[in-house]
Protein backbone atom coordinates (compact mmCIF):
# COMPACT_ATOMS: atom_id res chain seq x y z
CA UNK A 1 0.00 0.00 0.00
CA UNK A 2 1.38 3.22 -1.42
CA UNK A 3 1.05 6.15 1.56
CA UNK A 4 0.44 9.82 -0.76
CA UNK A 5 0.76 12.96 1.13
CA UNK A 6 -1.06 16.19 -0.79
CA UNK A 7 0.35 19.38 -0.86
CA UNK A 8 -2.66 21.26 -1.39
CA UNK A 9 -5.44 18.75 0.09
CA UNK A 10 -8.15 21.52 0.23
CA UNK A 11 -8.07 22.95 -3.41
CA UNK A 12 -9.75 21.38 -6.56
CA UNK A 13 -7.24 18.92 -7.18
CA UNK A 14 -6.56 17.82 -3.58
CA UNK A 15 -10.23 16.99 -3.77
CA UNK A 16 -9.81 15.01 -6.57
CA UNK A 17 -7.10 13.00 -5.69
CA UNK A 18 -8.47 12.23 -1.50
CA UNK A 19 -11.72 10.78 -3.66
CA UNK A 20 -9.69 8.32 -5.79
CA UNK A 21 -7.59 7.45 -2.83
CA UNK A 22 -10.58 6.55 -0.72
CA UNK A 23 -11.97 4.09 -3.32
CA UNK A 24 -8.65 2.23 -4.42
CA UNK A 25 -7.28 0.30 -1.71
CA UNK A 26 -4.00 0.53 -3.20
CA UNK A 27 -3.26 3.76 -2.02
CA UNK A 28 -3.69 4.96 1.76
CA UNK A 29 -3.67 8.80 2.78
CA UNK A 30 -1.58 10.64 4.80
CA UNK A 31 -2.92 13.67 6.28
CA UNK A 32 -0.51 14.81 9.19
CA UNK A 33 2.48 13.57 9.66
CA UNK A 34 4.71 13.91 6.42
CA UNK A 35 7.58 12.06 7.33
CA UNK A 36 5.19 8.77 7.16
CA UNK A 37 4.58 8.95 3.46
CA UNK A 38 5.98 7.27 0.61
CA UNK A 39 5.29 9.71 -2.08
CA UNK A 40 4.13 13.29 -1.89
CA UNK A 41 1.53 14.89 -4.61
CA UNK A 42 1.68 18.41 -5.08
CA UNK A 43 -1.30 20.69 -6.77
CA UNK A 44 -0.80 23.98 -4.77
CA UNK A 45 0.17 27.42 -4.95
CA UNK A 46 4.05 28.40 -6.08
CA UNK A 47 5.03 29.89 -2.74
CA UNK A 48 3.82 26.23 -1.21
CA UNK A 49 5.28 24.14 -3.75
CA UNK A 50 9.17 26.25 -2.66
CA UNK A 51 8.40 24.25 0.62
CA UNK A 52 7.33 21.21 0.12
CA UNK A 53 10.24 20.52 -2.44
CA UNK A 54 12.61 22.05 0.46
CA UNK A 55 10.83 19.46 2.95
CA UNK A 56 10.99 16.22 0.52
CA UNK A 57 14.61 16.98 -0.29
CA UNK A 58 15.52 16.95 3.30
CA UNK A 59 13.33 13.48 4.28
CA UNK A 60 14.29 12.10 1.04
CA UNK A 61 10.38 11.41 -0.01
CA UNK A 62 9.84 10.98 -3.65
CA UNK A 63 7.96 14.33 -5.05
CA UNK A 64 4.97 14.67 -8.03
CA UNK A 65 4.56 18.20 -8.79
CA UNK A 66 1.32 19.54 -10.56
CA UNK A 67 1.26 23.12 -9.74
CA UNK A 68 2.29 25.35 -12.55
CA UNK A 69 3.39 29.06 -12.99
CA UNK A 70 6.96 28.32 -11.16
CA UNK A 71 9.55 30.60 -11.12
CA UNK A 72 12.99 30.68 -11.40
CA UNK A 73 13.71 30.32 -8.08
CA UNK A 74 11.27 27.16 -7.31
CA UNK A 75 12.66 25.86 -10.81
CA UNK A 76 16.22 26.40 -9.15
CA UNK A 77 15.15 24.51 -6.10
CA UNK A 78 13.77 21.91 -7.65
CA UNK A 79 16.78 21.39 -9.69
CA UNK A 80 19.48 21.04 -6.31
CA UNK A 81 15.92 18.58 -4.76
CA UNK A 82 16.84 16.46 -7.65
CA UNK A 83 19.83 15.47 -6.89
CA UNK A 84 18.64 13.63 -3.68
CA UNK A 85 14.89 12.78 -4.58
CA UNK A 86 12.87 11.69 -7.96
CA UNK A 87 10.57 14.94 -8.70
CA UNK A 88 7.92 14.49 -11.42
CA UNK A 89 7.02 18.27 -12.75
CA UNK A 90 4.75 17.85 -14.64
CA UNK A 91 1.91 20.87 -15.83
CA UNK A 92 -0.23 18.16 -16.93
CA UNK A 93 -0.56 14.50 -15.91
CA UNK A 94 -3.49 13.61 -18.92
CA UNK A 95 -2.93 9.99 -21.15
CA UNK A 96 -4.67 12.14 -23.48
CA UNK A 97 -2.51 14.95 -24.08
CA UNK A 98 0.65 12.05 -24.63
CA UNK A 99 -1.59 10.86 -27.56
CA UNK A 100 -2.30 14.36 -28.48
CA UNK A 101 1.57 14.68 -28.71
CA UNK A 102 2.09 11.91 -30.22
CA UNK A 103 -0.17 12.97 -33.29
CA UNK A 104 1.39 15.76 -33.62
CA UNK A 105 4.69 14.44 -34.17
CA UNK A 106 3.03 11.92 -36.85
CA UNK A 107 2.04 14.90 -38.74
CA UNK A 108 5.04 16.80 -38.60
CA UNK A 109 7.36 14.14 -39.57
CA UNK A 110 5.40 13.45 -43.08
CA UNK A 111 4.40 17.26 -43.86
CA UNK A 112 6.56 19.05 -46.04
CA UNK A 113 4.64 22.45 -46.23
CA UNK A 114 5.72 25.61 -44.37
CA UNK A 115 2.96 26.10 -42.32
CA UNK A 116 1.60 28.49 -39.12
CA UNK A 117 0.45 26.84 -35.23
CA UNK A 118 -1.89 27.90 -33.30
CA UNK A 119 -2.75 26.77 -29.62
CA UNK A 120 -5.68 27.77 -28.25
CA UNK A 121 -6.38 26.85 -24.65
CA UNK A 122 -9.71 27.24 -22.30
CA UNK A 123 -9.61 26.56 -18.75
CA UNK A 124 -11.74 27.47 -15.87
CA UNK A 125 -11.32 31.00 -14.76
CA UNK A 126 -9.75 30.20 -11.28
CA UNK A 127 -6.59 29.00 -13.40
CA UNK A 128 -4.08 31.54 -11.97
CA UNK A 129 -1.81 31.07 -14.83
CA UNK A 130 -1.94 31.83 -18.78
CA UNK A 131 -1.20 30.53 -20.96
CA UNK A 132 -1.50 26.94 -19.05
CA UNK A 133 1.84 25.30 -18.55
CA UNK A 134 0.28 22.69 -21.21
CA UNK A 135 0.56 25.67 -24.41
CA UNK A 136 4.22 26.44 -23.11
CA UNK A 137 4.94 22.79 -22.91
CA UNK A 138 3.30 22.14 -26.54
CA UNK A 139 5.06 25.20 -27.87
CA UNK A 140 8.16 24.01 -26.53
CA UNK A 141 7.53 20.36 -27.96
CA UNK A 142 6.59 21.67 -31.51
CA UNK A 143 9.67 23.79 -31.41
CA UNK A 144 11.80 21.00 -30.15
CA UNK A 145 10.58 18.17 -32.90
CA UNK A 146 10.02 20.46 -36.21
CA UNK A 147 13.12 19.04 -37.68
CA UNK A 148 12.52 20.34 -41.07
CA UNK A 149 11.78 23.88 -39.81
CA UNK A 150 8.50 24.08 -41.57
CA UNK A 151 6.33 25.59 -38.45
CA UNK A 152 7.27 29.31 -39.32
CA UNK A 153 5.17 30.64 -36.43
CA UNK A 154 3.47 29.82 -33.29
CA UNK A 155 1.31 31.12 -31.38
CA UNK A 156 -0.83 30.72 -28.04
CA UNK A 157 -4.38 32.23 -27.61
CA UNK A 158 -5.87 31.47 -23.83
CA UNK A 159 -9.02 32.10 -22.76
CA UNK A 160 -10.71 31.80 -19.09
CA UNK A 161 -14.47 30.33 -18.76
CA UNK A 162 -16.31 28.91 -15.92
CA UNK A 163 -16.02 25.59 -15.30
CA UNK A 164 -13.79 24.23 -17.98
CA UNK A 165 -11.57 21.73 -16.85
CA UNK A 166 -8.77 22.21 -19.53
CA UNK A 167 -8.93 22.43 -23.60
CA UNK A 168 -5.50 22.46 -25.72
CA UNK A 169 -6.32 22.77 -29.13
CA UNK A 170 -3.76 22.76 -32.08
CA UNK A 171 -4.44 24.14 -35.51
CA UNK A 172 -1.45 24.16 -38.27
CA UNK A 173 -2.82 25.97 -41.16
CA UNK A 174 -1.10 26.18 -44.39
CA UNK A 175 -1.57 27.98 -48.22
CA UNK A 176 -4.51 26.04 -49.34
CA UNK A 177 -5.75 23.61 -45.47
CA UNK A 178 -5.84 23.72 -42.00
CA UNK A 179 -5.11 20.52 -39.56
CA UNK A 180 -6.23 20.90 -35.63
CA UNK A 181 -5.85 18.19 -33.47
CA UNK A 182 -7.41 18.34 -29.73
CA UNK A 183 -7.75 17.10 -26.47
CA UNK A 184 -10.40 18.33 -23.48
CA UNK A 185 -10.36 16.97 -20.42
CA UNK A 186 -14.18 16.45 -19.07
CA UNK A 187 -13.14 16.06 -15.13
CA UNK A 188 -10.41 17.07 -12.77
CA UNK A 189 -10.19 13.12 -12.34
CA UNK A 190 -8.54 12.39 -15.20
CA UNK A 191 -5.19 14.41 -13.97
CA UNK A 192 -5.71 13.23 -10.36
CA UNK A 193 -5.79 9.45 -12.04
CA UNK A 194 -2.23 10.33 -14.28
CA UNK A 195 -0.64 11.70 -10.70
CA UNK A 196 -1.53 8.25 -9.10
CA UNK A 197 -0.59 5.98 -11.49
CA UNK A 198 3.18 7.83 -11.31
CA UNK A 199 3.02 8.01 -7.68
CA UNK A 200 3.00 4.11 -7.61
CA UNK A 201 6.13 4.14 -9.72
CA UNK A 202 8.43 7.05 -9.01
CA UNK A 203 9.50 5.26 -5.92
CA UNK A 204 11.79 3.24 -8.23
CA UNK A 205 13.48 5.50 -9.47
CA UNK A 206 17.15 7.41 -9.40
CA UNK A 207 17.14 10.93 -7.79
CA UNK A 208 16.32 13.29 -11.12
CA UNK A 209 13.68 15.09 -12.49
CA UNK A 210 11.53 13.53 -14.62
CA UNK A 211 8.53 14.25 -17.37
CA UNK A 212 4.97 12.63 -16.88
CA UNK A 213 5.72 10.37 -20.36
CA UNK A 214 9.10 9.06 -18.52
CA UNK A 215 7.07 7.56 -15.89
CA UNK A 216 4.05 6.58 -17.57
CA UNK A 217 5.94 4.95 -20.46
Amino acid sequence: MFKIFINGSSGKMGLSLINLINQNKKFNLISEDISLSDVVIDFSHPSSTFKIVQECSVKQIPLIIGTTGLNKEILNEITNASKNIPILLASNMSIGILQLKKSIHNFLKYNENKIDCLIEEIHHTQKVDSPSGTAIEINDFIDHIDDKKNVSSIKINSKRVDDVFGIHKITFTMEETSISFKHEALSRDIFATGALECASKIHKLEPNIYKFEDIIN
